[in-house]
């Protein structure tokens, strides 16, 4: 019973996760493409909610279920094999969006600030946009891997 409430756990955080990050960007996108200053600045503000919101507690949920699953089925979590591969993808994607995603996303958040209500957005801001895409996508990649990698336990 145990093993079932902590693998629940970790999916609930891994569709927190995996969709936020995913429909984040995609409205994001939309919003940057009105060109609206004062929907720009709403949709980046909303990114920095829904992030710590469901994404942070997405984080959470996957590392806290997939540990405790792990543990209460007698594996290692760093055991080699796709437990070590699940956590590699993981830390992987997260070292991504603490080295670059975050700080982008802090930049972009008080340039919309200064931008609300309805001055020019900056160039700065549109750089910060555009490595926040590219590389949330490459932050991305890591994670759509591991999901395979956790359903069907190669290795």
């Amino acid at each position: 019973m145990l093993f079932e409430v902590l693998k629940t756990v970790h999916l609930v955080g891994v569709v927190l996760l995996v969709g936020n990050v995913t429909i984040t960007a995609f409205w994001k996108v939309f919003a940057n493409r009105t060109g609206d200053p004062a929907v720009i600045a709403f949709s980046q503000r909303l990114v920095t909610i829904t992030d710590f919101v469901f994404t942070a507690s997405g984080i959470v949920l996957v590392y806290v279920g997939g540990v405790g699953a792990a543990l209460a089925r007698g594996l290692h979590p760093f055991a080699p094999g796709w437990p070590l591969w699940g956590q590699v993808l993981f830390l992987s994607s997260g070292a991504v969006w603490a080295a670059v995603l975050v700080p982008a996303q802090i930049r972009m958040a008080r340039a919309a600030r200064a931008f609300a209500a309805g001055g020019p957005i900056p160039e700065s801001y549109w750089r910060d946009n555009r490595r926040w895409l590219v590389w949330g996508v490459v932050a991305c990649v890591p994670l759509f891997v591991a999901i395979p990698v956790m359903v069907f336990k190669p290795l």
